[in-house]
């Protein structure tokens, strides 16, 4: 039989917690904000408000998605789904990735015909709900300072939300102009740059999850380097079917075939192995196998490796 080694860790229970407190507080605010912004922004004639709404939309997505991820990550795999639910943060993300260029695309749209007819805008009523929505990103993003260094989702809504504040700072300083010049084109403007702010990272987030999706290689892992790193281990002499995937949208896994001695494999090595491979690269879950030098044939898996 060939040996094999698995390697599993798992976040600890305080970082979750903060995490879904944070995610809870910060998706509530959102929502609201966003159903604010539809309102007013429908009243007002705003373009820029409907085109912050839905990008406000996509930071409720997001933030349920992450949410969701650090909830998941504590279900235990069934008889059935081996690996639990983790991969359902992948087609969370596919949905986010589609809801948003959808809603996008119809602010656009309108956005572009309200340029060429401009309608007159209440702007006084744009910069309160505009400084409303600034106020809320900021305090929704106080609540991830303090976890943005130690888990990736809570980096990114981090981020996000610091940027939809500036955002909302865009969308009140256009809102003052409007009512100095009368300039009635620079609302809907507003409309198509923040849909344009919105399509590049909807894009980002539709290739990123298709990529999860079909079990791409993490974009924060390079496996060419996992590929040297297992090739220099002691007395290995070939590495083969070597496949890095997402187990969900923080999770890595690997599968790997290490060509050595038998009597070379000492009962440390493999889990030793294990341990490297997620302290170097993040992988949490890796499985190698090794394929005895002293074996008659060749493992039939080593002729399907890719260029």
């Amino acid at each position: 039989m060939k040996p094999h080694a698995h390697s599993h860790h798992h976040h600890a229970h305080d970082a979750h917690d903060h995490g879904a407190r944070a995610f809870g507080i910060g998706a509530a605010l959102n929502l609201a904000l966003v159903l604010v912004e539809v309102v007013y922004g429908l009243a007002a004639h705003s373009m820029a408000l409907l085109a912050d709404a839905g990008h406000n939309l996509g930071d409720v997505l997001g933030i349920v998605l992450a949410g969701a991820a650090a909830l998941l990550a504590r279900r235990k795999p069934t008889k059935q789904r081996t690996y639990g639910y983790r991969r359902l943060t992948v087609l969370a993300a596919l949905a986010n990735a589609i809801v948003l260029l959808v809603a996008t695309g119809a602010v656009s749209w309108e956005s572009v015909r309200r340029l060429r007819s401009p309608e007159v805008v209440d702007s006084h009523t744009v910069v309160l709900v505009a400084l409303a929505g600034t106020i809320v990103n900021a305090i929704s993003a106080s609540l991830f300072f303090k976890g943005r260094r130690g888990d990736l989702n809570v980096r990114g809504a981090f981020v996000h939300l610091v940027g939809d504040a500036a955002i909302g700072i865009g969308v009140v300083v256009a809102s003052l102009v409007i009512q100095r010049t009368g300039w009635l084109w620079l609302d809907p403007a507003v409309g198509i740059a923040v849909s344009l702010l919105i399509l590049v990272s909807a894009g980002s987030l539709l290739r990123q999850s298709l990529d999860l999706a079909l079990d791409a290689v993490p974009s924060g892992i390079d496996i060419d380097a996992v590929r040297t790193y297992l090739e220099t281990l002691p007395r290995v002499s070939e590495v083969h079917d070597l496949h890095v995937w997402a187990m969900s949208t923080t999770e890595a896994a690997l599968t790997a075939h290490l060509v050595m001695p038998a009597n070379a494999c000492a009962p440390t090595f493999l889990a030793g192995t294990c341990t490297e491979l997620q302290h170097r690269f993040g992988i949490e879950h890796a499985t190698l196998q090794v394929d005895p030098e002293e074996a008659p044939d060749p493992c039939r898996l080593a002729a399907h490796e890719s260029v």
